[in-house]
């Protein structure tokens, strides 16, 4: 009985450790002096996640399988533009605990790591945007590294609570950052079984566990990261910019409608406290859209609005024009 608990013991523990991406991160210091480098066994998730796209080729397809790609890409590109980076890194509403440990775990289900560590990050990036202490500025060190790169690298892969001593004051959150990789496994697992049972109870919607899998897991969170990711990279190099800004973020309207509004990157880094980020009516921000009915509900309070000074310091033509519209529509 003795040997067995003992067993059991060393398990668990091994277990956790697997899941804990902050067990021997302890030194900081040490992990931080390291230089910037691919690390391979930092980069198996993603290779994991881009080949469980080719199981399209034995798992086939159904409209069911491609509604539920599309529909959970939504929603997870939804927790992690209005949750992940306008409240957990910005803090531009207010919402209760529960509401935000149910969108942590949302959020959590992207493979885009805890929200502590995101925020932690994306606070970096806002306070050194493209100078040499930028994680992931496609100026400092390329396309790629900025894309993909800067998230393998050892140096980069610890959280640094201290940064994030408004948000590591919630146990639930810290575990979701310590067990990121639980989360997404869990997420997986429960598409595959749902799919097995929708194929067994509804077989006219054509859908297999296999492809509900593929689809719903690994496709559109593949597509889901790179969206993402293009923030980093192309935000900084492609589009308009309005403001001067002190760094290369600019304004694309193509990335705001695969992102739901994060595209307009020039105007979030002019005023990043606000939680709506396309400023006129005409810049789409899908996510903004949601938080706005939301807050509707009482789920979601306290948005925090555009200030005037963004309409007023440029074109002051159009803003006189517009002015009045977009301050009845701010947040």
């Amino acid at each position: 009985m003795k040997k067995l608990r003992t067993a059991l013991q060393r398990g668990c523990t091994s277990l956790t450790q697997w899941f804990d991406t902050d067990y021997g991160n302890d030194d900081l210091a040490a992990i931080r002096a390291k230089p910037d480098k691919v690390e391979f066994i930092r980069v198996l998730p993603f290779i994991f996640l881009h080949l469980g796209c080719l199981g399209i080729f034995l798992a086939g397809w159904s409209w069911t399988a491609v509604a539920f790609a599309v529909v959970l890409y939504l929603v997870r590109m939804f927790a992690i533009t209005g949750f992940y980076h306008r409240y957990f890194s910005h803090k531009t509403f207010n919402t209760s605990r529960p509401a935000q440990f149910l969108f942590a775990l949302l959020g959590a289900t992207a493979v885009q790591r805890g929200p502590l560590w995101w925020s932690y990050q994306h606070r970096h990036h806002h306070k050194h945007s493209d100078e040499a202490e930028d994680a992931h500025s496609p100026h400092q060190h390329g396309f790629w590294w900025s894309h993909i790169g800067w998230i393998t690298s050892a140096r980069n892969f610890p959280t640094d609570y201290s940064q994030v001593r408004d948000l590591a004051k919630f146990p639930e959150l810290v575990f979701l950052n310590r067990f990121d990789t639980l989360v997404p496994f869990l997420f997986a697992v429960a598409l595959f079984t749902l799919g097995h049972f929708l194929g067994a109870f509804f077989p006219t919607l054509g859908v297999t566990s296999w492809q509900l899998l593929v689809w719903g897991f690994f496709i559109s969170t593949t597509v889901l990261f790179h969206a993402t990711s293009s923030i980093n990279s192309l935000a900084h190099l492609l589009g308009k910019r309005r403001y001067e800004t002190g760094d290369d973020s600019r304004n694309s309207f193509l990335l705001a409608l695969i992102t739901l509004g994060e595209g307009w990157h020039n105007n979030h880094h002019r005023h990043m406290s606000t939680v709506r980020q396309g400023f006129y009516w005409w810049e789409i921000d899908i996510s903004y859209y949601c938080l706005k009915m939301l807050s509707w509900t009482g789920l979601i309070w306290n948005l925090k609005p555009v200030p005037l000074a963004a309409y007023e310091t440029n074109h002051p033509l159009r803003a006189r024009k517009n002015l009045s519209a977009n301050h009845s529509s701010r947040a």
